[in-house]
């Protein structure tokens, strides 16, 4: 696919529509990655309670033929509790169905429309969605082609940095180039590698020098020296972090204060315990009963305890309980410990959240 010229009215380095607002003007930004089944209404108010970044993303907006605005999704949007922007996030391979949908939501509070690019479930870049997109690259244009002159606001992108390879990147860069995407998010990594190899932080770079829009860094942002070193190595306008940010929910307030020159303030594993309460909290629902609860605060759980003990007995305990009681009582023994030890900034190599598997359903959107 040869490269598109880019349109003569933008002048270099800028966005057509500049981002929101930062929580520190002229820092770089921060926001929170979108993962399916996770951040909804609860759990991006609880983020927000312990610091928030400065934009937080939706779960994906279905767009089908069948399909209609989600309102649970909606509800994080129109009760938005983070006091931060809200951006709505997109997935879909019909042109027609993606814009009839973002056309829905621009009459709700959103910051912008995303376009999800990048989700690597298979049942997703399967039909040729998500992830699937960057095989692609007539079927992205058309999709642009359709979105951006009927969005007269924010219009950005998650994606990755191809499918199984990475031949089409650069015309890929061309097509958010030329199509005034005001903000590109990049997970450093093809979709056929989900979350297992080491991030390809050379192509964030290079997106850096391409695009005159601004670039997030996405992948493996697991604490904030991490978010630091990153951007300094690739020049990004700033970082989305995803699952580290449900095990270390701190982690946008330590970006910030390395940001600014201080140190992180240490986090002690009473902290956790109280957070896990908190989740809990949040996660339950009256109308289901307990162990529902129990069963969902584990997914988050199993990457709250990469961080908990270095040989993984907090997750091997956890992950058999079922009741609230059993559960609290394996919490209370593993972050309740006499000198109440710092619970680290980063997980402990080899302690896996996810044992024997992948789920990328799970986690789509990081």
């Amino acid at each position: 696919m040869a490269p598109t010229e880019p349109p003569p009215h933008r002048r270099p380095g800028a966005a057509l529509h500049p981002l929101p607002p930062a929580l520190e003007p002229g820092r770089p930004v921060t926001a929170l990655a979108p993962m399916q089944d996770v951040t909804g209404h609860a759990f991006m108010g609880l983020i927000a309670g312990f610091g928030p970044p400065d934009l937080f993303f939706t779960e994906y907006f279905r767009a089908h033929p069948h399909s209609s605005l989600e309102p649970h999704i909606l509800h994080s949007i129109d009760a938005n509790p983070t006091g931060r922007p809200v951006f709505a996030q997109i997935i879909g391979d019909s042109p027609t169905e993606v814009l009839r949908t973002a056309l829905g939501l621009l009459d709700h509070p959103v910051a912008g429309i995303d376009l999800n690019m990048g989700c690597p479930a298979p049942k997703v870049y399967k039909k040729n969605a998500g992830g699937g997109l960057l095989r692609d690259l007539e079927r992205v244009r058309a999709i642009f082609e359709s979105l951006r002159p009927r969005i007269p606001g924010r219009f950005t992108v998650k994606m990755r940095i191809g499918f199984d390879h990475t031949a089409d990147f650069d015309a890929l860069l061309d097509l958010v180039d030329a199509f005034d995407v005001d903000l590109l998010s990049l997970h450093a990594r093809t979709v056929r590698e989900l979350y297992h190899a080491d991030p390809h932080y050379e192509f964030i770079t290079r997106a850096v020098g391409r695009l005159r829009c601004p670039v997030l860094a996405n992948g493996n942002i697991t604490s904030a020296d991490t978010a630091l070193r990153i951007l300094r190595e690739t020049g990004a306008a700033g970082v989305m972090v995803g699952r580290s940010a449900i095990r270390y929910p701190w982690i946008f307030t330590q970006i910030h204060r390395r940001l600014r020159g201080l140190d992180p303030q240490p986090v002690r594993l009473s902290q956790v315990r109280n957070y896990i309460d908190r989740l809990y909290e949040a996660l339950r629902d009256p109308a289901r009963p307990p162990e529902a609860t129990v069963a969902r605060l584990k997914k988050f759980l199993n990457f709250v305890g990469q961080g908990v003990d270095p040989d993984g007995a907090f997750l091997h305990a956890m992950r058999r309980t079922r009741t609230p009681e059993e559960l609290f009582m394996v919490c209370d023994r593993h972050l309740l410990r006499p000198g109440d030890p710092v619970f680290p900034e980063e997980p402990y190599p080899g302690v896996l959240a996810r044992p024997n598997r992948e789920s990328a359903a799970q986690s789509c959107g990081l």
